[in-house]
C-alpha cells in the first residue's frame, strides 16, 4: 500500500480499505471484468484498485500523441513555479464546478490545481470540461505521484476510439448530455419527472446538474465505485447511477415538504448525505435494474439532441432560455388545452424540441374538416402534436415523431411509419400518457444489428427539424424500429395515413382512429402503446388541432 499512500489522508478514508488482503486482477475477459467491477471486487484493497485502474487507463486507445509523465515533469515548473498552487486561478473550462478534496491530505490539494493547469496547457481544445477536478482527484489517491496521475487523466482526456466515450470536453458535448439524461427521466424516471416539473422554474436546469452529482457531491467511496465500473463500461454508467440518485431522492423525499426553495439544492445535498439513506452498493444495484436503451440508442438520442443545439447556435454557454416558459401565456391561445396543461405536455416531450415554441399549425375551427387540408399545413413539420376535444369535452391527443408526407412512401397502402418517440395521451377527465410498448418491457425485443446500409456517426448528422431533401443527411433516427428485433409488426404500428383515414397505434386496436371528414373516431388498446382506450371508445370530434414546433 506504501506506494500508493502519498496523497491520501487515512483518518478519512474509509477503513475497510485499509484491512483486506492483497488480491490479483488476472482476468481479460470483457464480461469477467463487467461482473467483479460490478460486485467490488477491486473495490476493498486500495492498492489493487490502483494497480486495477492503471492497467483499465493504459488500455484505453489514445490520440498517437498523447502527454504523459515526463511531459508533466518537463512543463510543471514553466507553468507552476515556486507559486502556492492555491493562489493559482483555475482555467476557464471547469466553470466554477467543484473541486472535491475526499480523502486527499494537503499535498494532495494543492496537486490537483497544478495537474488542471498542466492539463490546460495540453490541451487547447478543451473548452468545458466540469468533472476534470473531480477526476483528478480521485485518480490521485491511487497514484503514486502527480506525473502519473496526469498521464492518467491525459489518457481518458484523449481517448480517440468514436465508440467510447469518457468525459464531455466541450458545452456542446456537455449539454447535450444534460438534455440526453432530460429525455432518460422522462423515459424512465416519470414519478421523479413530474415532481422536478411540478416545483421547478427550469427542469432542464435540475437535469443539467446531473454530472455535478456524480462529479462533485456524491462521497469518495460511493464516486469510487461509480469510477470502478465507468472505466470498464463506459459513459453510460455515468446515466444509470444519475437515474438512480434521481430515483432514490423521489423515493426518500415524496410527500416531504422542501427543505429549501431549490430543488437543485436538495438533490445536490441528498447526494452529499446520501450514506444516510443509500449504501454504495444499493445505489449500484438500483442504477443495473434500470433496463436502459442500448448505447447505441443513447448516441443516436446524443447526436440527435448536438445537432439540435448547433442549429440553434448553442455551442458555447449562455444563459438559456427558460424551457419551461417556452409556452408563453400571453402568446399561446388553444380551443382544446389550457396554457398549464400545455407545459404538463411540454414536460413530455425530447428535450431537444422542449426548446422550441408551440406553432398551430392546424385548427377544424379555421380549416374546416377536411383531412386533405390537415394534410397541406401539417406535411414539412416533424414533430407534431395532435390534440383531440370530444363532443363530451374528453380531451387526447398524440406526440407524432414524424412528417405526415412519409405516408406516400407506401404509395395508396396505407403503412405505418414513425419512431419510438411517439406517444398517445389523454387529459381530460384524467392525465395518462402511454408510451411505446417497448420502453417500458424491452424484454419483448432485442436491440437488432443495423441495416448494411446505415451511415456510420462519423459521418452524418440526425434529422431533428423537417425532412432534409438529401436523405443522406440522414442518420438511422433514435428509437427506430428498425434497431429492435421485435416480435411482430404490430409492437411498431406507430402512425399511418390514407386520404380515407389517420391511424396512430395499431395490432389488436387503434389508439386513434379519425375518420375522413376529422369528425368522429375511435380508439381501444393497442399493442404498439399498450394503451387503454384515451376517451369514449367512439366519439365525435368537437375541435382538432395540430400543432407544431417553432425555433
Amino acid at each position: 500500500m506504501d506506494e500508493y499512500n502519498r496523497f491520501v489522508d487515512w483518518d478519512k478514508m474509509d477503513v475497510t480499505v485499509q484491512s483486506q488482503d492483497a488480491k490479483e486482477l488476472t482476468c481479460t475477459e470483457f464480461q469477467e471484468l463487467k461482473q467483479l467491477a460490478r460486485q467490488g471486487y477491486w473495490a476493498k484493497n486500495h492498492s489493487l484498485r490502483a494497480k486495477v485502474y492503471h492497467r483499465l487507463i493504459s488500455n484505453i486507445p489514445c490520440r498517437t500523441v498523447t502527454p504523459d509523465a515526463n511531459v508533466y515533469r518537463d512543463i510543471i515548473v514553466k507553468i507552476v513555479g515556486k507559486r502556492n498552487s492555491s493562489s493559482l486561478p483555475l482555467p476557464e473550462f471547469v466553470d466554477n464546478s467543484l473541486v472535491p478534496t475526499y480523502c486527499l491530505n494537503a499535498e494532495g490539494i494543492g496537486a490537483v490545481r497544478k495537474i488542471i493547469l498542466c492539463i490546460a496547457n495540453q490541451f487547447p481544445d478543451i473548452s468545458f470540461c466540469p468533472a476534470l477536478p473531480s477526476v483528478i482527484a480521485l485518480l490521485l489517491h491511487y497514484s503514486r505521484d502527480e506525473a502519473e496521475c496526469f498521464e492518467q487523466v491525459c489518457r481518458i482526456l484523449a481517448c480517440n476510439d468514436p465508440s467510447k466515450r469518457l468525459i464531455d470536453q466541450t458545452f456542446l458535448a456537455f449539454e447535450s448530455s444534460c438534455m440526453t439524461f432530460g429525455d432518460l427521466v422522462n423515459k424512465y424516471c416519470q414519478a421523479a419527472h413530474k415532481l422536478m416539473v411540478a416545483v421547478s422554474e427550469d427542469v432542464l436546469e435540475v437535469y443539467s446538474d446531473w454530472q455535478r452529482w456524480l462529479f462533485g457531491e456524491l462521497p469518495m467511496v460511493y464516486v469510487a465505485r461509480v469510477f470502478d465500473v465507468f472505466l470498464v463500461e463506459g459513459y453510460k454508467v455515468l446515466y444509470r447511477v444519475a437515474l438512480a440518485l434521481l430515483k432514490f431522492f423521489h423515493k426518500v423525499r415524496a410527500g416531504q415538504p422542501m427543505e429549501s426553495d431549490s430543488i437543485q439544492q436538495d438533490i445536490r445535498a441528498f447526494v452529499r448525505d446520501i450514506a444516510k439513506s443509500v449504501s454504495p452498493e444499493r445505489l449500484l444495484e438500483k442504477a443495473f435494474a434500470i433496463r436502459l436503451f442500448s448505447r447505441k440508442e443513447i448516441q443516436l438520442l446524443q447526436m440527435a439532441n448536438e445537432k439540435a443545439l448547433q442549429q440553434k447556435g448553442i455551442t458555447v454557454k449562455q444563459k438559456r432560455q427558460n424551457v419551461h416558459l417556452a409556452v408563453h401565456a400571453e402568446n399561446f391561445k388553444s380551443e382544446i388545452v389550457s396554457v398549464k396543461e400545455m407545459r404538463d405536455i411540454w414536460s413530455w416531450i425530447p428535450e431537444r424540441f422542449a426548446l422550441c415554441q408551440p406553432l398551430l399549425l392546424f385548427t377544424t375551427l379555421e380549416h374546416g374538416c377536411s383531412l386533405s387540408r390537415f394534410y397541406s399545413h401539417s406535411e414539412g413539420h416533424e414533430p407534431t402534436l395532435l390534440l383531440i376535444k370530444t363532443t363530451a369535452k374528453e380531451v387526447c391527443g398524440a406526440y407524432l415523431s414524424t412528417d405526415w408526407s412519409e405516408r406516400r412512401r407506401g404509395g395508396n397502402k396505407l403503412s405505418f411509419f414513425g419512431t419510438g418517440e411517439c406517444f398517445v395521451f389523454r387529459l381530460q377527465p384524467e392525465v395518462e400518457r402511454y408510451e411505446w410498448v417497448i420502453i417500458k418491457h424491452p424484454e419483448l425485443a432485442t436491440a437488432g444489428s443495423e441495416p448494411e446500409n446505415h451511415a456510420s456517426p462519423a459521418s452524418s448528422t440526425l434529422s431533428s427539424g423537417s425532412v432534409p431533401s438529401d436523405p443522406s443527411d440522414r442518420l438511422s433516427p433514435f428509437l427506430s424500429a428498425r434497431h429492435f428485433n421485435l416480435p411482430s409488426k404490430t409492437a411498431s404500428m406507430f402512425m399511418a395515413g390514407s386520404s380515407e383515414c389517420i391511424i396512430i397505434g395499431g395490432g389488436d386496436g387503434q389508439a386513434l382512429y379519425l375518420d375522413a371528414d376529422l369528425n368522429h373516431g375511435r380508439t381501444s388498446h393497442c399493442n404498439t402503446f399498450n394503451n387503454q382506450p384515451l376517451c369514449s371508445e367512439s366519439f365525435q370530434i368537437s375541435v382538432l388541432e395540430v400543432w407544431g414546433f417553432r425555433d
